[in-house]
C-alpha cells in the first residue's frame, strides 16, 4: 500500500494543486474525463515508442541516448497529449478561460504521468521499486507536469490571444523540454535536475501572473478566437 502511495500521490498532489489553485474550478466530471484521456494514449505511445527505437536502432546510426528522447518519447508522448487538448479539451464548453489552458494541459499530462509510473514501479522495479517510485516521484512526475504547463499555456494563447506561432509553440517547447529531460536522464542527474528547477521556476511565473490576472476577473467566460 505504502508503494502505491508513492508512485500516484505525487500526481494527484500537483494536480489538485492546478485544480484548486483556480478561481474558476473545473467541474469535477471534465477533470476526471481528461485525466482518463491522458491514461488512455499511454498505450498508443507505449507501441510508438517501441516501433520508432527500432526502427532507427536498426536502420540509423543515432546514439541511444537520442533514441530515447528526441527521436521517441519526446515527440510521441507530447504529441499525443497534443492531440487529446485540440481534439477534445478544445471543443469542451468548460474551457472558456486562460487558465483552463494550464489546468487541462497538467491534468492531461499527470493522467499519462500516473499510468506510466505504475508501469514502471511495478513493471520494472523488480529489484527495487521503493527507490524507483521515490526517485520519479521527485524527477519524472513533476517533468510530465511541468510540460503540461507549457503546452497549455501555449495552447490557451492559442485560443484566447494570438493564433499566430502559439499553435505550434504548444507542441515544440514541451517536446524539447521533454527532449532534453531525458538526455540529461541518461548522461547526469545534475542536468536533469537543473532543467527541472529553472523550467519550474519560470512555470510558476507563468501560472501567478495568470492568477493575478483571474483574481480581477468577475466572470469566468472570454470568447475564443
Amino acid at each position: 500500500m505504502t508503494l502505491l502511495a508513492i508512485t500516484i500521490v505525487p500526481s494527484l498532489a500537483i494536480l489538485y494543486y492546478f485544480v484548486f489553485s483556480d478561481k474558476f474550478r473545473e467541474p469535477n466530471k471534465s477533470i476526471y474525463k481528461v485525466f482518463g484521456l491522458g491514461i488512455l494514449i499511454c498505450l498508443p505511445a507505449y507501441f510508438a515508442n517501441t516501433l520508432l527505437i527500432s526502427f532507427f536502432y536498426k536502420n540509423t546510426l543515432v546514439p541511444t541516448e537520442l533514441l530515447g528522447s528526441f527521436l521517441s518519447a519526446a515527440i510521441v508522448e507530447e504529441g499525443l497529449k497534443f492531440l487529446v487538448l485540440y481534439y477534445f479539451v478544445l471543443k469542451m464548453k468548460e474551457f472558456n478561460e486562460p487558465m483552463d489552458g494550464i489546468v487541462y494541459g497538467v491534468t492531461v499530462s499527470l493522467g499519462f504521468a500516473t499510468l506510466e509510473n505504475i508501469f514502471y514501479v511495478y513493471g520494472q522495479g523488480f529489484n527495487d521499486p521503493y527507490s524507483i517510485a521515490i526517485l520519479r516521484s521527485i524527477s519524472a512526475i513533476p517533468a510530465h507536469a511541468l510540460f503540461g504547463v507549457f503546452m497549455g499555456y501555449f495552447f490557451m494563447r492559442y485560443v484566447f490571444i494570438k493564433k499566430k506561432n502559439n499553435l505550434l509553440l504548444s507542441i515544440l517547447v514541451p517536446y524539447f523540454l521533454h527532449g532534453y529531460y531525458n538526455y540529461f536522464a541518461t548522461l547526469s542527474y545534475l542536468g536533469m535536475f537543473s532543467l527541472l528547477i529553472v523550467g519550474w521556476f519560470i512555470a510558476i511565473r507563468i501560472f501567478s501572473k495568470l492568477k493575478v490576472k483571474q483574481k480581477t476577473k468577475s466572470k469566468e467566460y472570454e470568447k475564443k478566437l
